[in-house]
């Protein structure tokens, strides 16, 4: 168990982070930085056991963990407000999808000897805001911890046992290997849904068409991952915006194979693509990312 942990920033994952730490016991004082008096209220409904701080002076000092849950973009002033106070014990480590920018900037800004080991709990929701929050978000995912030349081995073996108490399954990568996976597993599917969205929009001021009345389950599913956060997405999107970008033209030139086969009417070509299609998703069920059950309007 952890003395000390605070969280800086209380959304969703942070939020969780609070409650999964207080129901599993994962650190015995939890302390909380949220700048939104909004949140602060709703925090104050949650019944777990920790304190809302409002001066990091006097509090980070004494911290052995302090978890940034913000934004990427709040990032820097955050260093800024909490580097001087800093104590080389304290791990400090983030929750954000992309990694690289972060190991140069923590290079860059952070007070040397103090150890930021980033972390990627692979969870989470298109809704946000502390009320969403759950302790059990974390239960049975993938938590994955960045390691590079820099990464002092026991506070690595401190933050996977932490995570590991609140219930995810741990990975170990680089920043760079991270980033390029996630911008095809994750950030390019949410740039299509965002696109897919504003082409039906558009699709639908230009014919006067209602289109939204007959929006069937694929429309609906990606208007589901749209309706994430946007400014959680646009902080992604400029931060891996090279791979991206790179898996942006991989997806351009297969949409193009389609658009071929389909106006040429190539059967054997686009039930081959179909099929190819069809073993993934058995794969992702096999690997229990998804359920094997038939969704016709979600429950």
């Amino acid at each position: 168990m952890i003395n000390n942990v605070l969280i800086i920033g209380c959304g969703l994952i942070g939020s969780s982070i609070l409650r999964a730490c207080s129901k599993k016991k994962a650190a015995k004082n939890i302390f909380v930085k949220e700048k939104s008096i909004s949140n602060i209220k709703k925090l104050k409904k949650i019944r777990s056991n920790f304190k809302v701080v409002d001066n990091l002076r006097n509090i980070v000092p004494k911290m052995d963990l302090i978890v940034i849950s913000s934004h990427m973009s709040q990032y820097k002033q955050i260093i800024d407000s909490i580097n001087i106070h800093l104590n080389k014990k304290t791990i400090l480590t983030d929750v954000s999808s992309t990694k690289n920018h972060i190991s140069k900037m923590s290079k860059k800004e952070l007070k040397k000897g103090v150890a930021w080991i980033s972390s990627h709990p692979i969870s989470g929701s298109e809704v946000s805001g502390p009320e969403y929050g759950d302790a059990n978000l974390f239960n049975g995912k993938w938590c994955i911890l960045i390691k590079d030349k820099r990464t002092n081995e026991n506070k690595l073996k401190i933050l996977s046992k932490f995570w590991k108490r609140l219930g995810s399954k741990i990975v170990i990568m680089d920043a760079k290997k991270h980033d390029i996976i996630f911008s095809l597993t994750s950030h390019l599917p949410h740039l299509i849904a965002y696109n897919l969205i504003q082409t039906a929009t558009d699709f639908e001021k230009s014919k006067k068409y209602n289109l939204l009345n007959f929006s069937a389950g694929g429309l609906r599913d990606f208007s589901r991952i749209a309706a994430s956060n946007e400014i959680m997405w646009r902080d992604i999107f400029f931060s891996n915006s090279e791979n991206i970008s790179k898996a942006i033209d991989l997806f351009i030139k297969n949409l193009k194979s389609f658009k071929q086969i389909i106006k040429s009417k190539k059967n054997k070509m686009i039930i081959k693509k179909l099929k190819e299609a069809k073993k993934v998703r058995k794969k992702i069920i096999k690997l229990k990312h998804d359920i094997n059950r038939p969704d016709f309007g979600r429950n």
